[in-house]
């Protein structure tokens, strides 16, 4: 199987590791176990007791009932027997794609987003169309272009909500109408629901598995709850075909998810509320700072994140972004993600939410850099 080489990540694999100022990472700010035991009211010695306890079996095969429980919980009709855990909310796209489309169907995705939602069906020999989400438009989808692109063949629609890199946000009012476009095709809409509850505002924020009949979300331990070390992710869908499909092709490929990283999860999902609340105040706090640093830096602009970590942020500088992104590293140690990884030009995206002391060095650090080019 070919495929396309994965941008974002192999960008981040080359330089991550030696950042100064990670600018680029799109968790909110990682915990430890110790940190995380504290959050939900345990001691640390209980719970490493609690850890050190588990047996080392398979654990359960289909996921631990608390895990399923509690992911059942931050949807509004979906149940544990809709879930369907995997490692992490990448292997749940790839698990996906790889269970439901085939040669020849037609899938249609939003960009920019993570390219695992069109690289992965083309692929797999999957004709894809994309539906470019435009600055002009806040990055929020054209519904009549995407009416133009639907045909009988029309197997999927992928979407990103809240988006990345952009952190636009699309309100009950749009999925609506996506969902209507993709019935009348009897269609599955997959949502990647990876920044689902990190908005800018209290409002409780859809998922395309409770809105539509066959939605798909996927979503993870990672992002929103700060636990990327567990590399826990989920499908949750009330289409019978999907779960059943997904599970099939999980004997192949997975069998099961790790008993202590469920085991863990559960027990965060169990306090999601302590856990969300920490995430909101990092993203709402750590977003003020982005937005008067894009205010007071003449070289740059964005369309304001309405949710999730990242910002795409546009500059007026007449160089590559991969360059520019690879210059500044080298010499101030600021990491962010160049533009070009999403077809983006002249941009970068910023990730906010990972450090509020890092955010600001890492911005005070792209200053520095804009003031020395002439």
């Amino acid at each position: 199987m070919n495929i396309a080489p994965f941008a974002v990540e192999e960008w981040m694999n080359a330089w991550e590791e030696g950042a100064l100022y990670n600018i680029a990472e799109t968790c909110v700010d990682s915990i430890s176990l110790t940190e995380l035991a504290t959050l939900i009211g345990e001691a640390p010695d209980v719970f490493a007791k609690g850890l050190m306890e588990q047996r080392m079996t398979y654990g359960h095969i289909v996921g631990a009932p608390d895990f399923k429980e509690g992911i059942a919980s931050l949807y509004k009709t979906v149940t544990p027997k809709d879930i369907v855990p995997t490692h992490g909310a990448a292997g749940a796209n790839h698990h996906v794609f790889l269970s439901l489309i085939n040669p020849g169907d037609h899938v249609i995705s939003v960009a920019p987003t993570y390219q695992q939602l069109y690289a992965i069906p083309a692929s797999l020999g999957a004709k894809v169309d994309i539906l470019r989400l435009k600055k002009e438009n806040d990055y929020l989808p054209d519904l009549n272009e995407l009416r133009k692109l639907m045909t009988p063949q029309t197997k999927m629609i992928c979407l990103n909500n809240p988006n990345n890199p952009t952190g636009a946000l699309m309100d009950e009012g749009i999925l609506e109408e996506i969902v209507a476009i993709a019935r009348e095709n009897n269609a599955w809409v997959l949502c990647d629901e990876v920044y689902r509850h990190l908005s800018q505002s209290d409002e409780w924020c859809p998922s395309i598995a409770d809105m539509y009949e066959k939605g798909i979300s996927v979503s993870s331990m990672s992002k929103v709850f700060s636990l990327a070390g567990l590399r826990l992710g989920w499908i949750a869908s009330r289409d019978t075909d999907v779960i059943a499909n997904c599970l099939r092709h999980r004997d192949y490929n997975l069998i099961s998810c790790g008993l202590l990283d469920e085991y863990i999860a559960g027990k965060a999902l169990a306090h999601k509320d302590v856990l969300l609340a920490r995430s909101r105040r990092i993203v709402r706090e750590n977003l003020d700072i982005l937005d008067a640093w894009v205010a007071s830096e003449t070289h740059v602009s964005y369309v304001k994140p309405k949710a999730g970590t990242t910002a795409l942020v546009q500059y007026d500088i007449a160089i590559p972004s991969y360059d520019l992104c690879e210059a500044m590293y080298k010499k101030t140690g600021a990491f962010v993600t160049p533009g070009d990884c999403f077809d983006e030009p002249y941009s970068f995206r910023i990730g906010y939410a990972y450090g509020t002391e890092t955010l600001k060095k890492g911005l005070a650090a792209i200053s520095e850099y804009f003031a020395t080019i002439k």
